[in-house]
């Protein structure tokens, strides 16, 4: 933070009286391991940290990406380099007529330091864990920071530890468990929980397999399954853009023509999550609810959608996708989802969706993964893979029977470029029907 402190500093410096800025910082210290048939293939250590300057002058705006090198004379060349190009490159740009700047010198600083286990200990659990399984996996943990400070004052410090471990089981037939486990803190007895929940399902997966006939089945979405279904909704679904021009998935629902159960309610919820607390765009973010019982409530509302549809901005990102979506736990035990579900499917994941009816909410896609055929409360065989066709308004509307009391933080994996801090935390759903068309 010191280092990100004194390049604003000199930045304020540096700029003329016409000038103004925006200054991004993200860093990270990751440990990585990728593992194949059950031991270490690939380890390693990654420390980054990088600027995002914005620059605007006279309505027009700029941005460049910098890498810093962790030498402070080093870093301020690199910055005074790049305030030179942007420089150049303002009078090349027309006017911005949505540019909505924040004046406002808020400042915001969270530090979640909770300690992080040591990786020996890690690997320790998960070989024995993993003692006589094929597993394939992939461990990332370690602090991730982000940083923002404007002209204006602003000024924004987050910092939160991690870690993500994103595993599959594989069965001598080539089908697969998977699952992961991912947090702010390591806990030895609920990753053995996870695991052994893994290693009992690869079990089934090695009885042949049970056919199904296109139709209509009660079915129960884990988390990681459900997390698909509300990931595709997050597209534009609470965005306040595609809600002003009539794209959202969720419109009707927005509109007050359709609504979900009331056991459903949706929160963007910044507190406590790994996401900072202030947007890119310098605007603090506070927590949101965005379905509230079933109704639509809040949207996701940044700046440029404030400025064209006369809204207040609340921080949103620029795609104005939620970043640590939560769902409202229910009230059905862990113990008694098979009870609950009775005759019917047990789906693990899904994967592929797309929308086959956006304006309906509609969803299309495959079952994957530990998909299992439950009679009278009692696993009896994997199914293969199927499609699915249905539409959101009933799956966690009119079709919803229960949610679970127990909820699953599912962290991003994406490492591209850098590890990411988006979150879900979900439980999972009972359904009474879900459409299998093939």
């Amino acid at each position: 933070m010191n280092n990100f402190k004194a390049l604003v500093q000199w930045l304020k410096q540096a700029i003329t009286d016409k000038e103004q800025f925006h200054l991004g910082y993200a860093a990270e210290s990751s440990e990585f391991v990728r593992f194949n048939h059950a031991k270490v293939r690939q380890a390693g250590q990654v420390q980054q940290a990088s600027l995002n300057l914005k620059l605007i002058n006279d309505g027009r705006h700029a941005d460049l990406g910098i890498t810093l090198a962790g030498d402070p004379e080093l870093d301020r060349q690199r910055l005074a380099e790049g305030l030179q190009q942007l420089r150049e490159t303002l009078p090349l740009l027309p006017h911005d007529p949505y540019l909505l700047l924040n004046h406002n010198a808020w400042q915001n600083h969270n530090e979640q330091d909770l300690p992080l286990p040591d990786l020996a200990q890690v690997l320790d659990e998960i070989s024995q864990a993993a003692a006589g399984v094929d597993l394939v996996g992939f461990y990332a943990a370690g602090p991730i920071s982000r940083g923002f400070a404007s002209s204006n004052g602003a000024f924004g410090w987050h910092q939160a530890n991690s870690f993500n471990f994103d595993f599959s089981l594989f069965h001598a037939n080539g089908e697969a468990v998977k699952a992961s486990y991912a947090g702010h803190a390591w806990n030895s007895a609920e990753f053995a929980r996870r695991f052994q929940l893994a290693r009992e399902q690869l079990e089934f997966l090695g009885r042949p397999l049970h056919a199904l006939a296109p139709g209509e089945y009660r079915a129960y979405l884990a988390p990681a399954a459900l997390e698909e279904i509300i990931s595709i909704i997050t597209w534009g679904g609470f965005s306040a853009q595609a809600i002003a021009s009539k794209g959202s998935s969720l419109q009707r629902l927005y509109a007050g023509e359709q609504h979900l159960s009331p056991q459903v309610t949706v929160d963007e919820q910044v507190s406590g999550s790994l996401s900072p607390a202030f947007s890119s765009e310098g605007y603090p973010r506070s927590d949101v609810r965005l379905i509230n019982a079933g109704k639509a409530d809040g949207q996701l509302v940044n700046s440029r959608s404030a400025a064209e549809y006369g809204l207040s901005a609340n921080g949103a990102s620029r795609d104005e996708s939620p970043s640590a979506l939560q769902m409202a736990a229910g009230t059905l035990a862990q113990a008694d989802i098979l009870k609950q579900l009775g005759t019917g499917l047990y789906i693990s994941n899904l994967w592929y969706l797309n929308y086959s009816d956006l304006p309906a909410a509609r969803l299309t896609g495959m079952t994957r993964f530990a998909t299992f055929w439950v009679e009278d409360g009692e696993i009896k065989a994997p199914v293969s893979t199927m499609r699915f066709d249905d539409s959101v308004f009933q799956l966690l509307g009119a079709q919803l029977e229960a949610l679970t009391a127990d909820r699953e933080l599912l962290l991003s994996a994406s490492t591209y470029g850098q590890r990411n801090t988006a979150s879900n935390l979900l439980p999972g759903a009972l359904v009474k029907r879900l459409t299998l068309t093939l």
